[in-house]
């Protein structure tokens, strides 16, 4: 093995990669946690494709950030090196941090307007299965990686601790992206510990309190720590997906490519407010709105509105008001014209 050229690991890793991805699918046809949509065929060319301009940018970012670690490591900069730990405490650390650096960069994604834009790509995917785990724009491959090289340099990973942290981190990600049916109490009581396929499945809801929880990639701690830890009992019962984003012009694989530079609008200027799922009543205390940058917004009807309007296409004005942001209320009818830009919504 030392003998492989950084080409012929890449190639190795990506076959290990693509071989859990058959074995995890074929899991999916056994134990599917939903049943197959149309949008489970229409997301698969788009899905691979992304994946392997993934594999390509990916395989040059792991080289450069590996000559790195190895020239820091002769230098004996960073932490680690100079604390002279055991090698199984020091790559545990490191495994740890690299682990941090994934949670820092997903929630910088989240709540940062021109990061999300790139992110958004992954979290479109309306039918989230194991072909999701790596539907990544190349530009959000350039965010990642610019965090994480950030702390493997500062804390000194080695290579060999940033190596099995990549296979481990792609790994859970197959499985908590797969469309599998895991026993409730098996996956409450690993999401103890590690992000589980449920747990996970509460992070690709299309309701923003929820979406923006549960980030991590494979030790649920970091979500525990800063509070964005959300049961992973309601994965199970959660819509994937963004609303606005179901139109079979964006789910293709350059309409998902160019997705990051366009903004998502309705038709004629409008406000998009998302159609009910088939549980909610016309008037659920809860709905979703999509403005011109492209994330959702969760908001809520109050009572009143509800009791002023007895079917969706009454002429009422409710009052929404975002659960991300209580310093303001936006008045709306069923479709109103709605000029703000990424810029002017409330930041959370």
């Amino acid at each position: 093995m030392s003998s492989f050229t950084p080409f012929q690991s890449s190639l190795v890793t990506v076959a290990v990669i693509l071989g859990a991805m058959a074995a995890v699918a074929l899991i999916e046809t056994v134990v599917p946690l939903h049943a197959r949509s149309r949008w489970s065929k229409l997301h698969l060319g788009p899905n691979l494709a992304l994946t392997f301009m993934a594999f390509a940018t990916n395989a040059l970012f792991n080289v450069a950030l590996v000559m790195t670690l190895i020239r820091l490591q002769s230098s004996g900069f960073a932490l680690l090196p100079r604390l002279a730990l055991p090698s199984l405490a020091s790559g545990a650390i490191a495994v740890l941090m690299l682990d941090l650096s994934f949670y820092a960069a997903h929630v910088a994604m989240h709540k940062t307007d021109g990061l999300w834009r790139f992110h958004r790509v992954h979290h479109s995917d309306p039918a989230v299965d194991v072909t999701t785990t790596i539907r990544q724009h190349p530009g959000e491959g350039v965010i990642r990686y610019a965090f994480m090289a950030v702390f493997a340099a500062a804390v000194g990973a080695t290579p060999g601790a940033f190596a099995v942290y990549r296979l481990w981190s792609v790994l859970a990600g197959l499985l908590e992206h797969a469309n599998v049916r895991t026993p409730r109490r098996l996956d409450d009581l690993l999401s103890l510990v590690v992000t589980t396929p449920n747990m996970h499945k509460v992070h690709h809801s299309r309701t923003a309190a929820e979406t923006d929880t549960n980030y991590g990639n494979i030790f649920s701690l970091f979500d525990r720590l800063f509070s964005t830890f959300t049961p992973a009992a309601r994965g199970v019962r959660i819509v994937c997906g963004l609303d606005g984003y179901d139109d079979r012009g964006w789910q293709t694989t350059a309409g998902l490519l160019a997705l990051p530079f366009r903004d998502v609008t309705a038709p004629h200027g409008t406000a998009l407010v998302a159609e009910e799922h088939s549980w909610r009543s016309a008037f659920s205390p809860q709905h979703s709105v999509t403005l011109r940058g492209g994330r959702p917004l969760h908001v809520h009807i109050s009572a009143h509105a509800k009791q002023e309007s007895s079917s969706v296409g009454e002429a009422a004005k409710p009052c929404y008001r975002s659960s991300r942001c209580g310093r303001r209320s936006i008045t709306l009818r069923r479709s109103v014209p709605y000029a703000a830009s990424p810029r002017q919504r409330c930041s959370a």
